[in-house]
């Protein structure tokens, strides 16, 4: 697994970790404050063409920490499906960059500057805070409202090489090519509007952009990891952990798991849609392997107490879904053990008609034949637990879930 992000709670404990949010907080506003940002004269300079300072460090941090993201994720040492990207809801989220847009205009300041404002006891600031809280309170109250177009348009965890179906180190290069003409148009501006002397700029802004351009075509080279990749960096030790049989959970446990209230099971059947149309434990959602590698996003953006468990109709096919989700970071993985057809075996006394086996060695196969679809209609679908008395190892163990469950914006 690659070693980044890393897990503060788990290395640091719940009150260290807050420690270091506090001082990356500080370090932040200290930066912002340096750099005249607590000013709201020089952040409104931007809007009249006379000091694009904020536009410069902003797209300048963006392509830096985009440039180091996507190349450590490339050299395998980050672990990009744990970063919290922001799940796009297009219309509300065009709507509110407008209003944020807007009231960056009017004010003077976003969220972000604005408390550094405010810290450094700057009136505009403090009164700008005060609207921003405000405004949560108002939209708090109101959101019920208009609660549906809230929640529309929803994308998921959507990027720009999924938008243009381009490998991701050619995204990256497009976007530094941008940034990069935007910085040599808006010194133009400022020498334009604002006077400025293109004399006192500094050279090594040129070295800079050379660098960060040459980064850019680095990565392209680089690319990043497939599933494959991800796969072979940790088959070892996974592929052990399937050996000594620690991931397969009998089905005893899977139904334990489905009444646990302080568990969320979520069931994933890969089989064939008409093997699932006979029968499937109730509630467990059918998934194409191959539509399963574009399902992991949500998958990990589920709470801390989710287990995922995979299931077949043997375990063949749920084994390989279970290398692709492991290797694709999803935590707390589990494969039903023997599958449906074992499924079937420990819970069903009725007869379902002749029992048969692949004459031609195939395996995976659903073991039973129905005389018509039941999907979940049938008794097995939902158990009654009490009416078993089953012994078995417990396997499951919840996972400390590394990715960060929300995320903002300075």
């Amino acid at each position: 697994m690659a070693p980044f992000p890393l897990p503060l709670t788990q290395l640091l404990g719940h009150y260290g970790a807050y420690v270091v949010y506090i001082l990356i907080g500080f370090g932040f506003g200290y930066v912002l404050e340096s750099a005249g940002f607590g000013n709201s004269k020089k952040l409104a300079a931007q809007f009249y063409f006379k000091d694009m300072t904020v536009l410069k460090v902003m797209f300048g941090a963006i392509i830096v920490a985009m440039l180091l993201i996507f190349t450590a994720s490339g050299l395998g040492w980050l672990d990009y499906n744990l970063i919290w990207v922001n799940p796009t809801y297009l219309w509300p989220g065009i709507v509110g960059g407008l209003i944020m847009g807007f009231g960056f205009i009017i004010g003077g300041f976003c969220p972000g500057t604005s408390l550094v404002a405010a810290a450094t006891a700057k009136l505009d600031g403090v009164f700008f805070v005060l609207g921003v809280l405000f405004g949560i309170f108002l939209f708090g109250e109101t959101v019920g409202l208009y609660d549906e177009w809230w929640n529309s348009s929803y994308m998921g965890r959507f990027t720009l090489p999924e938008l243009f179906g381009l490998p991701t180190g050619v995204v990256v290069l497009a976007i530094i090519v941008m940034a990069l003409g935007m910085f040599w148009a808006a010194e133009k501006l400022e020498q334009r509007f604002g006077d400025a002397d293109p004399n006192t700029a500094p050279r090594w802004r040129y070295v800079a952009a050379a660098l960060i351009f040459l980064g850019g075509i680095v990565l392209i080279i680089l690319g990043q990891p497939t599933t494959t990749d991800r796969w072979q960096a940790i088959a070892p030790e996974k592929e052990a952990t399937l050996a000594e049989r620690a991931v397969q959970i009998h089905p005893g446990e899977l139904l334990a798991s489905l009444k646990d209230p302080k568990i969320k099971v979520r069931m994933l059947d890969v089989r064939s849609e008409a093997d699932y149309n006979l029968f499937h434990i109730l509630d467990a959602q059918r998934v194409a392997p191959d539509d399963l590698l574009a399902l992991t996003p949500e998958l990990i953006a589920e709470p801390e107490n989710t287990v995922f468990v995979v299931m077949s109709n043997d375990e063949t096919a749920a084994t390989e879904a279970w290398k692709l989700l492991v290797a694709e970071s999803v935590p707390n993985v589990y494969i039903l053990e023997g599958g449906v057809n074992n499924w079937l075996a420990t819970f069903t006394k009725d007869t379902f008609g002749p029992e048969y086996v692949a004459v031609d060695g195939r395996d995976d196969q659903l073991r039973y034949a129905f005389t018509a679809a039941l999907g979940a209609r049938h008794a097995a679908a939902s158990p009654d637990p009490h009416l078993f008395d089953l012994t078995y190892i417990p396997k499951i163990q919840l996972q400390l879930k590394r990715a960060p469950g929300s995320g903002g914006c300075g």
